[in-house]
């Protein structure tokens, strides 16, 4: 998992949009953060910079002191290992490439735009991740 820039980002990889609104979860994402089949997630909302969306399990959410998932666009559950299906909620389109980021240690980020976008596209070793 590469770091773009020294104190900057880690990033676990680039993730498409299929036409079936799935995105496929980096392996290394998918361990860190704990995700399970059947875990009930939140999508919370992405920064203004970097827009996009951030996932989040409901267990570790819920423990917080600060009621995050008030503050939720949508919610699911995951069906299937390694991937996620996006609720119509979510601003993104078939074939959107996202990038995928240790967020904070409660949800996992994924980034639309802006200057982490922008440094990431000069990075070709970043794996890319797709549901075929």
């Amino acid at each position: 998992m590469p770091q773009l820039v020294k104190g900057g980002k880690w990033v676990f990889g680039w993730t498409i949009v299929n036409p079936s609104r799935l995105i496929t979860i980096p392996p290394a994402a998918w361990i860190e953060y704990g995700f399970q089949v059947g875990d009930k997630i939140a999508f919370l909302k992405g920064s203004k910079t970097s827009g996009g969306f951030a996932i989040g399990r409901m267990v570790v959410l819920t423990q917080k002191s600060t009621p995050i998932i008030d503050h939720a666009l949508a919610h699911a559950e995951i069906a299937e290992a390694g991937r996620i299906a996006l609720p119509p909620t979510i601003n993104v389109h078939t074939g959107d490439r996202l990038l995928v980021v240790r967020g904070s240690g409660l949800a996992l980020g994924f980034l639309i735009k802006g200057p982490i976008i922008d440094e990431a596209i000069n990075h070709p070793e970043i794996e890319t991740f797709t549901c075929d």
